[in-house]
């Protein structure tokens, strides 16, 4: 149970690097007021997407699903929220970071080995 709750902190630690390095990227896209927008903005659509999509039952997140979606469709959600988040580094000029964060996440799923093959079971 205590390696479940490190990779939960892990995972989380990871949701807020997304958030982050999404919130920097947007704060160098223009000036002026919009750079608020963006850089506030944009992770807030995020966070939504992130927590309204879910998998009832989902042994990661606390079960409940505001929007049910299937498995495969939460996954696809999460492959391209840490992608965003690490092509968000890297265009900002961490390319080291983004590619240790890209193996962070990577090692994430390979321990979340069961958590994924459920998720793919949940479709059939």
């Amino acid at each position: 149970m205590s390696l479940f709750f490190l990779n939960l902190a892990i995972r989380f630690c990871l949701e807020i690097g997304v958030l982050i390095a999404v919130g920097m990227w947007g704060w160098q896209q223009t000036d002026g007021w919009m750079r608020w927008v963006i850089a506030i903005g944009l992770p807030l659509v995020l966070s939504v997407i992130w927590g309204v999509f879910n998998v009832p039952g989902d042994p990661s997140r606390s079960g409940a699903a505001p929007v049910a979606v299937p498995g495969v469709v939460r996954l696809l959600i999460e492959a391209a929220f840490f992608t965003f988040g690490a092509w968000a580094l890297m265009s900002l000029g961490y390319r080291t970071f983004g590619g240790v964060f890209i193996i962070v996440v990577i090692v994430h799923y390979l321990v979340s080995f069961n958590r994924i093959l459920w998720l793919l079971k949940i479709d059939q």
